[in-house]
């Protein structure tokens, strides 16, 4: 009899979904190919500090699940509110000022946040998961439920055709978007103290610019900006081709009059999809689906909720049993 449950993929979504097994009494193993937990929350050591390459930041309803566990972390000093102000910027340079809701961000980078909510779980890294089946089955072996924590053309990969349709429909119907992001570092700082970070309209290469100095809390003169669809597709296969287009049209966005000391690109070939569902999760005979895929619009709130509805629905069944 199989005695343990199985998420793949150890970013926000896998991770709260494992959570919220485990306090059910269920055991379960999250396994991810990667080499550290975080998924599209990503942070790397770039010049010597920690630079968030995947998520910008997020926000939290009043009052919601996720909600408590940002305000834990606060407590603890993992994250700050960031700022609820962000530039508008085109080709020619900054144009405006949008306020929206508090941006929360991660002193420690956000693949901190993962890390911290995977505490006490069983979570095996560099493990590549090559079939999920029903039964459910991962990799030949009977478990108790399996949930793929995944962009769907990556679940895809792992599914039957007759399953991957009933969990996720056919292919056209949730495209799935690539971005690059490019992180790029001066001396000093050479934009605006208060820019935080700009969305930019109207170019064809950049879509938004990240002040990550501003976010992380020390200052350093980083820039990540991510790329558009379109950019991020034509240099799929040479990433850092795309380096001196991605410069020159942030040193355009920004008003910036001298190069970087160095660059660093980074490839989401699914960085997001483009029509998320409404429903939280998917699940069919004991095999789930979660992530920001779904109960859409795409952000990490909606990532971490779908993975904690559905290891609470599934922890509901299996730990009563």
């Amino acid at each position: 009899m199989p005695t343990s449950s199985v998420v793949v993929g150890a970013g926000i979504a896998g991770t709260a979904c494992a959570r919220a097994l485990a306090e059910a009494g269920v055991p379960v193993r999250v396994l991810d190919r990667g080499r550290r937990p975080g998924g599209r929350m990503a942070s790397r050591t770039l010049a010597g500090r920690v630079t968030d390459l995947g998520a910008s930041y997020f926000t939290a309803q009043d009052g919601s699940p996720f909600a408590a566990v940002v305000d834990d972390w606060g407590a603890r000093g993992l994250v700050r509110p960031w700022t609820d102000t962000f530039g508008v910027a085109g080709p020619d340079g900054i144009r405006d000022r949008k306020r929206g809701p508090v941006r929360y961000a991660a002193p420690g980078g956000l693949r901190s946040l993962v890390a911290d909510l995977g505490t006490g779980l069983d979570v095996v890294q560099e493990s590549a998961v090559q079939r999920v089946e029903p039964g459910p089955r991962v990799d030949g072996a009977d478990v108790t439920a399996a949930v793929l924590a995944l962009p769907d053309p990556q679940a895809r990969r792992l599914l039957p055709a007759d399953l991957a349709a009933r969990l996720l429909g056919g292919e056209a119907e949730h495209p799935w978007q690539p971005t690059l992001a490019v992180a790029l570092g001066w001396d000093e700082r050479r934009w605006p103290a208060d820019l935080h970070g700009a969305f930019v309209n109207d170019d064809a290469v950049v879509e938004w610019i990240a002040d990550d100095g501003d976010r992380r809390g020390d200052g350093a003169p980083v820039l990540v900006a991510h790329t558009t669809p379109g950019t991020a597709a034509a240099h799929l296969d040479d990433p850092d081709r795309c380096a001196p287009e991605v410069t020159a049209a942030v040193r355009r966005a920004l008003g910036i009059d001298t190069p970087p000391a160095w660059t660093h690109v980074h490839r989401w070939t699914f960085a997001k999809p483009s029509a998320p569902r409404e429903a939280p999760f998917g699940l069919v005979d004991g095999v789930g689906v979660c992530g920001d895929g779904w109960r859409a619009p795409s952000k990490v709130e909606s990532a971490w909720t779908s993975g904690h509805l559905l290891g609470t629905e599934l922890g509901t069944g299996l730990g009563a049993t």
